[in-house]
Formats: C-alpha cells, structure tokens, sequence
C-alpha cells in the first residue's frame, strides 16, 4: 500500500466512513496549488465541493438549531450560525480529527504555512462534507457535522472567546492562576506559526497553533475547555 492509500484509508478509519468513490476523498483534500503544480486533471481541486458542502453544512446547522431552539427568534439563530460555521470554528473542529495533515499542498503553499491557515483547514473541511454528500446521501454529510462540528454546541456550545470563557470558569471556581506561554515558532517571517499552551498554576490545560499569537492562545483555551475538568464544570454551572 502506497503511503498516499495508507493515509487515505486512516483518514477514513479517523471520520467512520469509507468511501465508495475515493476519488472524491481525494478531491476533497487537493488544494489548487498542488493541482497546479503536479499539472494533473484527473480530480481538479476542493473548490467545487466547498461550494456544496457550505450548502450542506449550513442546511444542516439551521435544521439542528431550529429544532434545538424552537424559542430563538431569527435573528438569534442567525447569529449562532454564523458563529459556529465561522473559519476559525470550523478550523477547529477540522483539527480534532487531524484533518489537516491530509492536505495536497503545493511546495509554496506548504513552504508559506498553508497546511496551518485556519482559511485553508476549513474549506477543507466543508469540501470532506461536500464529498460525503455526493458519496452517500444528507444522511451520512448529517452524521459527519453532528459529530464534528455540532457535538461540542449540543453539549455546551462552542464559546466567541474562548480566553474570557476559561478565565471566567477559573475565576469563578477559585481554580488557579491562568497564563499562555509561548512554546514554539515555525515558518518564514511573513507566514509564522505560533504555538501556545494554557497553563493553570503549572499544570497544563491546552495547547493551541494559530499565525498570530492571539489566535493560539483562543485555540488553546478552546482545547483547555474541552478537557473533561473544565467540562464538568461549565455543565454544573459553576
């Protein structure tokens, strides 16, 4: 098995779903700059099926708030729409699974920090649905955004600011003393990538990589509040 196979079938074990026509698996990981530059035709890029899966993602999130929400006038909903169906949300979701590191890149877009642009994480992503639509049908695109994009909304919603959000559980709870602390940098100065990790006290909450220290830090307190400590305290209200 080529490496290639091998990283599309771990991909597929990662999401619970194997395709029936890969070559649109395939499609959907394909950035236009590695089409371009292998010059090949065969699959074309994500592009398309970014613009179906958009469609299928917004459907989805709209039916699951009308009917999680049956008080919220439409304006509300609106809002909590475009919220959790934003770049850097759907970035997000697309890390849990890893999906980033399956990105076609080309060398220059790799080289520039593309495979860590939250833009480029999330087309991906809403390109994977509009794959999983054309591949099985609503039902299964439906299965994929209620585990990976939903999921984290149905149980707590996911938060604007993550960093106001954990400073106010911490605060609340007497927990600790909450800081980020910068732990690495990569890529050319015009295209960095920052890590970060939260701290409480000295004990390790999150960890989160963004192209602007600001962003790393959102994405590590939006990691810190998924861990099973901080969960139990935002479902008991504390």
């Amino acid at each position: 098995m080529d490496s290639n196979a091998y990283n599309l079938e771990t991909l597929q074990e990662s999401i619970g779903y194997h395709f029936n026509q890969i070559a649109l698996l395939e499609q959907a990981l394909t950035h236009s700059s590695f089409a371009n530059e292998m010059k090949i035709n065969k699959h074309g890029d994500y592009e398309r099926l970014e613009f179906l899966g958009d469609a299928v993602l917004e459907l989805i999130s709209s039916e699951f708030l009308y009917n999680t929400y049956p008080d919220l006038p439409e304006g509300k909903l609106t809002t909590m729409r475009a919220s959790m169906v934003c770049e850097p949300t759907l970035a997000i979701c697309a890390r849990s699974f890893g999906l980033e590191k399956y990105i076609k890149l080309g060398r220059g877009e790799e080289h520039t920090g593309g495979r860590n642009r939250d833009s480029i994480v999330s087309d991906v992503l809403e390109a994977v649905i509009g794959a999983l639509f054309l591949d099985a049908g609503v039902e299964t695109a439906k299965q994929f955004i209620m585990r990976y994009i939903l999921k984290e909304l149905r149980e707590e919603q996911l938060f604007h600011d993550a960093k106001s959000k954990l400073q106010e559980v911490i605060q609340k709870n007497g927990l600790g003393v909450l800081r980020y602390d910068l732990v690495g940098e990569s890529g050319p100065d015009h295209a960095r990538t920052f890590e970060v990790c939260a701290y409480l006290d000295d004990k390790q909450l999150g960890k989160g990589t963004g192209s602007s220290k600001k962003q790393a830090e959102q994405q590590a307190a939006q990691n810190a509040l998924r861990t099973d400590e901080m969960r139990a305290y935002l479902k008991s209200g504390r």
